[in-house]
């Protein structure tokens, strides 16, 4: 049996309606990810962007997600004050279809990391930058799925070298034993 242990999930919201499209955002971003460390400023390298129609006022902050291997099949169209937005526009992956969240010089895909690499910030940069406070750091506590009892583990390696074989099972265990 699993039990659930508390785990902190770290989320910045965003208000739209705050966002003055000023862009301070993704060049902290880009300065902090430089190497080295605030060396320069390159928007591209930023793990967030701020989609702009800067004459009907509209400013949406976007976060970069998770890498997909796929194009997604959603091509939904949003209307907002008048002007149709593709779903790709608001999308925080980074997928072959597009460049948005892509590393300009490598290709390597960029996920917002929420600047944990520097364990003395109490919030991200882009949150202490934001003057419009569009941006809000968020921590709130979710039960997480703690590691799986003995039984539990039990059950499941059985059941993966009833499917697979025992020769296999362990030839995995000892490859991910070589890894760690």
């Amino acid at each position: 049996m699993m039990r659930a242990k508390a785990k902190t999930v770290k989320s910045i919201k965003i208000d739209v309606d705050k966002c003055n499209g000023c862009r301070a955002c993704e060049v902290i971003c880009s300065s902090f990810h430089a190497a080295p460390r605030f060396s320069g400023v390159n928007p591209a390298r930023a793990r967030i962007r701020v989609i702009r129609e800067p004459l009907a006022d509209i400013y949406v902050p976007v976060f970069a997600g998770e890498y997909t291997a796929a194009e997604c099949a959603g091509r939904d169209k949003y209307t907002i004050d008048g002007k149709e937005y593709e779903e790709c526009a608001f999308c925080r992956a980074s997928c072959p279809s597009r460049d948005l969240f892509k590393e300009p010089d490598s290709g390597l895909p960029l996920k917002c990391d929420m600047c944990e690499s520097d364990p003395t910030l109490e919030e991200p940069w882009c949150v202490q930058w934001c003057l419009a406070k569009a941006l809000v750091y968020e921590e709130r506590e979710e039960e997480a799925a703690a590691a799986p009892e003995v039984e539990d583990l039990d059950v499941g390696i059985e059941a993966i070298a009833n499917k697979h074989g025992w020769p296999k099972v362990l030839e995995a265990v000892n490859r991910m034993a070589k890894k760690a």
